[in-house]
């Protein structure tokens, strides 16, 4: 206390009123300066920057046309199978010789398209309506690819049209190619359950795997075009890879929804 009184009386005497009163130090005025900027930059950023979100999806490369799931309209033993997977057919084409009852009968394709998978061999025994073939809708092998994405119904209505998308495939290593670039289409509005996939591809166990988390909605993409790569489509890389792609290829995509600023996240 003693030393207080003592400290009070000399800051109280006439010689020390002239001297002036140090508010803070040097290294505060900098800390103080640092954090005045590092505010402002952020407000700055706030209104004028943006934040790119981003959404993953399974998919599959199409033709765009969906396929279907070729049924036996009779039944009996396979005794002919007049084509391979990957052959084209025409509307009408026969693609199984069966031995019935009643004769012999000649399994068809319904439209045209190209089979994706042959179910039957010489010998095996079908029944009325046993799936025997899928066949995807095609008339041209050159006919552009499209992706189509099966993203949860939740989010679908988040992907604008428009947006921005890269296509990891799964039969290029994306380290050595790099990912396909495209373009989201179409969305579609109303969830698509596993019979409606399966109807689509033409494929019972795509059906189950896009519809395992639920229903989704397809969204459609549109590969962008390159006339300098070997695919005749863009790639993140100059080149590409070396190999045609295949319709009815698996492919894991992320979609670029549109940025946001990060300001109106504060908004109401």
């Amino acid at each position: 206390m003693q030393f207080r009184q003592k400290a009070l009386s000399k800051l109280q005497s006439p010689e020390e009123i002239d001297l002036p009163v140090r508010l803070a130090r040097p290294q505060g005025l900098l800390v103080l300066a640092v954090t005045v900027v590092a505010m402002a930059a952020a407000a700055v950023w706030a209104v004028t920057g943006s934040v790119s979100t981003t959404l993953t999806a399974p998919g599959i490369l199409t033709h765009g046309k969906g396929g279907y799931v070729l049924q036996s309209p009779v039944a009996g033993q396979v005794t002919a199978v007049l084509a391979e997977e990957g052959d084209h057919l025409a509307a009408g084409a026969p693609l199984l010789k069966v031995r019935t009852a009643q004769g012999p009968a000649v399994v068809r394709a319904v439209a045209a398209g190209r089979v994706t998978t042959l179910v039957a061999t010489i010998g095996s025994v079908v029944t009325t309506g046993a799936d025997v073939a899928a066949v995807e809708r095609v008339d041209d092998e050159t006919a552009p690819l499209t992706a189509t994405l099966y993203v949860p119904a939740d989010r679908g209505a988040n992907v604008p049209v428009g947006a921005a998308v890269d296509l990891t495939v799964q039969s290029v290593p994306a380290a050595s190619y790099g990912v396909l670039r495209g373009r989201v289409e179409a969305v579609g509005r109303t969830a698509q359950t596993r019979r409606h996939i399966t109807a689509y591809l033409g494929s019972s166990q795509l059906g189950d795997q896009f519809s395992r988390s639920g229903q989704p909605v397809a969204v459609t993409v549109r590969l962008e075009r390159s006339s300098s790569t070997r695919t005749g489509y863009a790639w993140s890389t100059p080149d590409g890879p070396a190999h045609a792609l295949d319709s009815m290829t698996p492919v894991s995509a992320t979609v670029h929804l549109a940025s946001q600023h990060p300001a109106d996240w504060l908004l109401p």
